[in-house]
């Protein structure tokens, strides 16, 4: 299991990073740029037609459909990730991580034009996509698409056992700290509202995807900002050393200036890359439920979803983390995943603390529901119906023993299923590139 486990921090430190940036640039060269060249137009499209009525076919509104995919990106990790990347990789990483949001849209909005694309109906009559069906529609060779779509969702099925098991862990220990309820009691709370959303069908998560995620956010964002109004002396100076780090980092992250270079840049773009899903194609799931004329438009609200999930939370949380001073604490490196909650005590005392503590619940709790959505469509996929069903009574268990600490040997699996998802995942978007392409110019030549 030691090799294993060595094995997948390799897997998961350079290689992944530069698969993922390499795939970013070169969609982005491929498209020519289309988040940067339309990135207003992105804008007026998505917030700006955030209430308006949803044209053609789908199964959930365009917003429901982001606020679904928002749900599994916005997690505990928005909190306690970024400021560990600042501790790893300096303030510079900040600077890296918007850069490669910016590239990694091309890549989500590349697998949401996809999902929607090879989209089908299922026999409950909800539209289902993702990365299994592009897959097994989009390839010439049908066999070597349902081998990779095959693999792509054994993998992701199964990986969200251990996933629901951290989640839930992560949960039942922030309220235990906080506010010293039992684990196996926090288990069973989530497990049952859980339990009452997911058997639902994907409307009924949409709906409370819908009702939690902008509420969730905006506190978190408004408790942020006033950290940042209270330290706004230091704000000019962080900006000005996010900027210089990023490209003359401290000696203390490598041994020379080359490996203090790659240090920061690798955690940046990691953090930027991680907090978004972009790659893993996840995302494309909840997009194809979508009701939208056009895959292309329903695309840009998947890079809507960078918009507000790193270049709005993570950036956010950055700055309270630099601008609060407590990065410069002695035990912050040791103490990296706290920083948020200690910024937030010191801004507003032990209210703050139980914000971020009820901004983590929160956070980790939609992200369960969503994740439990896309687990149960794999297994559809493969299996059945049924078969869908049969999971989410499996991963809402898995919510109670991971909060209770049970099978945390399969936590070490987490990260190597999710490399699996993703490697199959990367190649079928950029096999099935032109299509995108296609399709993108399709878009703009109609002057939509």
């Amino acid at each position: 299991m030691s090799y294993l486990i060595q094995f997948t921090n390799w897997l998961w430190g350079y290689p992944i990073v530069l698969l993922l940036l390499l795939s970013s640039l070169f969609l982005t060269c491929y498209l020519k740029g289309i988040q940067f060249r339309y990135f207003g137009y992105i804008i007026k499209q998505t917030f700006g037609q955030f209430n308006a009525t949803p044209v053609g076919e789908g199964t959930i509104t365009p917003r429901q459909a982001l606020t679904s995919a928002l749900s599994s990106t916005v997690g505990a990790a928005n909190i306690v990730g970024v400021p560990t990347a600042i501790m790893m990789g300096g303030p510079g990483a900040v600077f890296w991580m918007i850069v490669i949001a910016f590239f990694g849209m091309a890549l989500k909005f590349s697998e949401s034009v996809l999902g929607v694309h090879y989209r089908e109906k299922n026999s409950q009559g909800e539209f289902v996509g993702g990365p299994t069906y592009y897959m097994k529609n989009g390839f010439r060779n049908r066999q070597l698409g349902m081998i990779f779509a095959m693999v792509f969702a054994v993998a992701l099925a199964l990986e969200i056992i251990p996933s629901t098991m951290v989640q839930g862990h992560s949960v039942a220990s922030t309220v235990h700290d906080t506010f010293h309820i039992p684990p196996i009691v926090t288990g069973l709370i989530l497990a049952i509202i859980a339990s009452l959303v997911v058997f639902g069908g994907v409307k009924r998560i949409a709906t409370f995807t819908e009702m939690i995620v902008p509420v969730m956010v905006a506190l978190y964002l408004i408790l942020s900002i006033g950290i940042v109004i209270i330290n706004i002396q230091h704000l000019p100076h962080i900006m000005i050393l996010i900027i210089e780090k990023a490209f003359r980092p401290d000696a203390a992250l490598g041994g020379s200036f080359g490996a203090a270079l790659a240090t920061t840049i690798r955690w940046g773009f990691a953090r930027g890359i991680y907090s978004n899903e972009a790659g893993l194609g996840t995302s494309s799931i909840a997009h194809a439920a979508a009701q939208t004329d056009h895959p292309v438009r329903q695309a840009f609200w998947a890079v809507s979803e960078i918009i507000v999930d790193t270049l709005v939370i993570c950036t956010t949380t950055a700055f309270v983390v630099l601008v609060s001073g407590v990065w410069q604490e002695p035990d912050a490196k040791e103490n990296a995943a706290a920083l948020t909650a200690r910024a937030f005590h010191d801004a507003f005392g032990s209210f703050g603390s139980a914000i971020v503590s009820i901004s983590m619940v929160f956070f980790v709790f939609s992200t369960i529901i969503v994740i439990i959505f896309y687990g149960s469509r794999m297994a559809e996929f493969i299996f059945g119906i049924t078969a869908g069903t049969i999971m989410k009574v499996i991963y809402v268990i898995s919510i109670i023993i991971g909060a209770i600490g049970v099978g945390t040997q399969l936590w070490n699996l987490l990260d190597l299923a999710l490399a699996i998802v993703l490697i199959p995942n990367i190649i079928a978007v950029l096999i099935l590139s032109p299509k995108v392409k296609a399709l993108t110019h399709n878009y703009i030549k109609k002057g939509c």
